[in-house]
Formats: structure tokens, C-alpha cells, sequence
């Protein structure tokens, strides 16, 4: 076939395959516009998630009535000039894009009005088909309406999700932005009703922090802001006890833009290595700011990620912020396992900065395996560990996870075994335990709800509640009854009997995740429901446990229903064989 240009319909429709992904994408592109036009507030209407209807509209600066056919043609746009000023770009939006490309796959309007001008003009596109601009009332700002997405695209319509779906990225992505700009106000509405609303605070951050992502995470938060080498990194940091089952509450903010980075991402992680239980992970919302020459933002059609000229220094920065804005948590806080009642003479209490160890607390945090065992015969005396010593070699040949020696650090076992030293992580075993009682229970009778002693109040995301009403039936059969009174809250008033000693706030909001996720087809809902509960069963405060404890939990572990079957679970045990530590201390190791 010869060589031919491409029509310009069908250009503006292959770069919406870029730009264009799904409803929050327009969502994304015609509010990042409206805030570099100055905008401080915005309205975004939908109908049916966004596959019907978007219309933004904005109080911002406006665009002339000759220009319109300018903004919606490809490579148009009054951000940049020149190459410097692509290499130096600070506005969220560039390339000139977005609008044609929108435009180009729905049924498109855009109307608006300068300060000074007489009337608003407006210009009407059907599937890339521009009409004239035409006089039309408007006040200052800019509205641009997008009707049928991808109407005149069938093949891309049809991967377009339901609308629930659709509606909470469109959410999420909302709740990012709020996150960064608390001073523009925000109103969604939904199907003609209100959905969400973000008041304007600048002075105010945390408010929007607590609209945003909710008490729980809000009141765990720790505030940091540090610079240096011509970097600054400030935001907020989660507490390790409020710890997520996905990374669902992880923004970053690269001057001003959301993005995805994992360089970036790896320097929390390791910030966090000594204090976030493996597989959880740590919820933040940072603001990353440099000069833009040291940063690429051209990497992705969508603006998704960004390039670092200096990696590795960003990332030893992040990690060293943070780790040192955690400093006091790490000295004053052991991640809690899930352990067993304590027995008599095991206080719960955990040990205050400043206050002498008790033998106990001397034990529990692992000080050394001679302390531990010392710490026993002061309280059980000392008949009782010389005949645990003298049976443990005979005993260790026989089970597969030993004889309990000690507790390290409150959170592992150390056994011996017939070929060595074996550890236990007790977090890991104890939700195993949990999803395996779950597991059972849910194949039985079911799993028993028992009515909370005082109805405890939620504070739910829109798109939670949502899923709450339309996943009664579900919650229900997992123990849970679930009210939504219109204060926009939720009250809890009973849950299931095996989780009757969980952090249910901090469970429910990851429970609805959970079966939204199955709902959408992403996840199958018996296994991802029962292992997020698993997860929630097994955070309760550090016990300590005696030996016959000790061994009773180990000798559980060794049955293969309890061992295993807990989908995604991290190493439950490792063991050192007998022949590497003697190998380890002849080679001087």
C-alpha cells in the first residue's frame, strides 16, 4: 500500500489511546487544566461513573472566544514556548494534547468567558467534527463537557468497566488531588446527587488530611519537613501500627504532580524495614520538591511518572528523612505480634523510655537467649528450665518444628530442632491460625456475629459507603452489621465472634476494598475477604508466652490445615541447620 498521511480524526484518535484511558483520565487532564488556568474552584458533574456525562467547570481565567479552535487542536497550548521552557515546565499540563484527544472519542463542548468579556463563546466537536464558535452566557471560567465516551470507539468502550468501577477511579484520583491542593475547593456529584465535597483550607492542611483518608489514618499520622542538597521532602508519614494490606494510601507529590516512582518507593520501604510487619505497607502522603531542570516529567503520555537526574540522591534522601522522622518510634515501639493470652505473672504492659527492664520485658524483647532463659527460672523456677534443656534434644528429633528455647524480640520463636535452630514468626503464624478458624467456620455453621458492647462509629470514603449498601447481603454473611444513617458516617454494631478483639475501624474500611476488588473480577472474594481478616485477627498487643505455650502453638503450626492455605503469606519458618553454625564459628563467621 502507498505511503499517505493519516487523517487528522484519526491521529487525534491513536493519541487518545495514550492519553485516554478511561473516565478519571478525562477527569485528570480537563481538571489539571483548569488549575493552571488559576482556578480555585471546581465542579465535576458525572453521569454513569463518567461514561455518559463529565462536565468540569472552573472559575479560572477562561480562554478567548477566537482561541477555541486553537485549544482543541493537537500541539496547541500556552505552556511552553521553547525547549527550555519544556525542560523547566511547572504547569501540570503541556503538551497540548488532551482536548483534541478528548475530543476526538465523545461527543465535546467547551464554553467559556474572560474577565472583561461581554458573553462566553462556545464550540460544540462530534467525534473530531468541529462546528462553529458561537456566542453563548457563561461566567468567568471555562466548562468543558464530555458526553458518550468513546461513542464513535466501540472496540475501547467496551473494556471500559461498570460504573461503579469506573466512578472509583475517578474518586481516588479526586482524592489525590485534594491531598495537594488544599486550597481549591472541590464539589462531585454523581447522577445529579452530591457525592464529595473538599473545602478550601490552605492554613488548614490536616483538615483536608481527615477528609481525605479518614481519623484512622489521620490521627496516626506524623508530620515531616526537611531540606537539603536542594531538596525538600514534607508531608506525613503513618504510624507502623496503621499499616496497609495493599498501597493503596501511598501518594507522592514531585513539585506539585502526582506521580508513581520506584526509586522512591523502595526509600520508604527501606525506612520502614525494622518496623512494618512483612507484606503490610506503610501509608504516606509526601510532597517531594526540587528544581524541575533536576526532574523529567515528559517520560509518560499521561504524566504518571517522571525521571530523576540524581536517582540515587533522591533516594538516600527520602530513606534518611524518614527514617530519622521514625527514630522515636523505633525507640520506643516493637511491632505487635499476635500472641496467645499472656499466663499468670506475664504482664501485658509494654516498657516505658526511661523505666528499668523487668526480667519479663527483658525476655520478651530478646536481649540475649541467656537473659531470657534466666528471666524463666526467676519466675517459674529453675527445675522447670533444666528440664526443658534436658528433654528439648530428645524432643526436637521428633517434631518437625522443635522445642520452644525462647522468645526473641517479641515476635519469634526459637526451637531447637533435630538439625539445628529453627525460628517461628509468630505474626505469620497467628494469622495462618486465624484464616485456618475462619476457613473452618465459613464451611460450617458460618461465621457468628456478636453484637458490639456500644455501636462503634466509622468514618467511611464516599465510595466506601457506596459499597457497604450494595455489599450488604456479603457483610452480613461475614458476621458484620453495617448501618449508613445519612450523617455520612457508619456505625458498626456487631462483628464476627473470632475477630471480637480486632481494630474494626482499621479493618471494615480494607474489607470493602476487598470485595470491591472482587466484584470488579480483580481478585477472587472467598480468599482476598478471609485473608484480609486473617491479617486484622493477628495484630493484637505483644504477650508474653511461657514454654508449654510456646510449644502447644508450635505443635498447632505442625498440622497441615493450620500451615498452610493462607494465600500470599510470607515465610512462616526458617531454619539453621546444626552443621552451618558449627561451619559459621570454625571459619571465624
Amino acid at each position: 500500500m502507498p505511503i499517505r498521511p493519516l487523517p487528522d480524526t484519526l491521529i487525534n484518535q491513536i493519541a487518545a489511546g495514550e492519553v485516554v484511558e478511561r473516565p478519571a483520565s478525562v477527569v485528570k487532564e480537563l481538571v489539571e487544566n483548569a488549575l493552571d488556568a488559576g482556578a480555585r474552584r471546581i465542579d465535576i458533574d458525572l453521569e454513569e461513573g463518567g461514561i455518559r456525562l463529565i462536565r468540569i467547570r472552573d472559575d479560572g481565567g477562561g480562554i478567548a472566544a477566537e482561541e477555541l479552535p486553537l485549544a482543541v487542536s493537537r500541539h496547541a497550548t500556552s505552556k511552553i514556548a521553547t525547549l527550555d521552557d519544556l525542560e523547566m515546565v511547572a504547569t501540570l499540563g503541556f503538551r497540548g494534547e488532551a482536548l483534541p484527544s478528548i475530543a476526538s472519542v465523545s461527543r465535546f463542548a467547551l464554553t467559556s468567558r474572560r474577565d472583561g468579556d461581554g458573553h462566553g463563546a462556545r464550540l460544540a466537536i462530534d467525534g473530531g467534527r468541529a462546528g462553529q464558535v458561537m456566542p453563548h452566557p457563561h461566567p468567568v471560567g471555562t466548562t468543558v463537557e464530555v458526553r458518550e465516551l468513546f461513542h464513535n470507539v466501540p472496540a475501547r468502550r467496551k473494556f471500559l468497566r461498570a460504573e461503579r468501577t469506573e466512578l472509583g477511579h475517578v474518586e481516588e484520583w479526586l482524592r489525590s488531588l485534594a491531598l495537594a491542593r488544599p486550597d481549591i475547593e472541590l464539589r462531585i456529584t454523581h447522577n445529579g446527587k452530591p457525592a464529595r465535597r473538599y473545602r478550601a483550607d490552605a492554613a488548614q492542611p490536616q483538615a483536608r488530611l481527615l477528609e481525605a483518608l479518614g481519623e484512622a489514618f489521620a490521627s496516626r499520622a506524623l508530620r515531616l519537613d526537611h531540606a537539603g542538597a536542594g531538596l525538600r521532602l514534607h508531608g506525613w508519614i503513618a504510624h507502623p501500627e496503621y499499616s496497609r494490606g495493599s498501597a493503596d494510601q501511598q501518594y507522592l507529590y514531585v513539585n506539585g504532580r502526582a506521580v508513581r516512582d520506584r526509586n522512591v518507593a523502595h526509600a520508604v520501604r527501606a525506612a520502614y524495614l525494622e518496623l512494618m510487619p512483612h507484606g503490610r505497607q506503610a501509608a504516606h502522603v509526601l510532597f517531594l520538591e526540587l528544581d524541575p531542570a533536576r526532574v523529567d516529567v515528559n517520560v509518560h503520555p499521561a504524566k504518571h511518572e517522571v525521571r530523576f537526574r540524581d536517582a540515587r540522591l533522591i533516594h538516600d534522601f527520602v530513606q534518611r528523612t524518614i527514617h530519622e522522622a521514625l527514630a522515636e518510634v523505633r525507640a520506643s515501639w516493637t511491632p505487635a505480634p499476635a500472641l496467645a493470652p499472656s499466663a499468670p505473672g506475664m504482664p501485658d504492659a509494654p516498657h516505658l523510655p526511661g523505666q528499668p527492664w523487668s526480667p519479663q520485658q527483658r525476655y520478651a524483647q530478646g536481649l540475649s537467649v541467656a537473659e531470657g532463659m534466666a528471666a524463666y527460672a526467676a519466675l517459674y523456677g529453675d527445675a522447670g528450665v533444666r528440664t526443658t534443656a534436658a528433654t528439648a534434644s530428645a524432643g526436637a528429633q521428633e517434631q518437625p518444628f522443635g522445642l520452644a528455647l525462647a522468645q526473641l524480640h517479641g515476635r519469634y520463636l526459637l526451637t531447637q530442632t533435630g538439625q539445628g535452630l529453627g525460628l517461628l514468626d509468630l505474626q505469620a503464624a497467628q494469622e495462618r491460625l486465624a484464616h485456618a478458624r475462619l476457613r473452618a467456620a465459613r464451611a460450617g455453621i458460618g461465621l457468628h456475629a456478636q453484637p458490639l458492647l456500644v455501636p462503634l462509629s466509622l468514618s467511611l470514603s464516599v465510595r466506601q459507603r457506596e459499597i457497604a449498601a450494595r455489599r450488604c447481603e456479603a457483610l452480613a454473611g461475614l458476621g458484620f452489621e453495617l448501618s449508613l444513617p445519612d450523617d455520612g458516617m457508619a456505625e458498626l454494631r456487631s462483628a464476627p465472634a473470632l475477630l471480637a478483639d480486632c481494630d474494626h475501624a482499621a479493618l471494615l474500611p480494607e474489607l470493602l476494598e476487598a470485595l470491591a476488588d472482587a466484584e470488579a473480577g480483580e481478585a477472587r472474594e472467598e480468599e482476598r475477604v478471609l485473608a484480609t481478616m486473617a491479617i486484622h485477627a493477628g495484630r493484637r498487643p505483644p504477650r508474653l508466652l511461657t514454654l508449654p505455650e510456646m510449644n502447644a502453638l508450635l505443635r498447632e503450626m505442625e498440622s497441615p490445615h493450620n500451615a498452610a492455605g493462607f494465600p500470599g503469606a510470607r515465610t512462616l519458618w526458617r531454619q539453621v541447620p546444626l552443621s552451618e553454625i558449627g561451619r559459621g564459628f570454625e571459619q571465624g563467621e
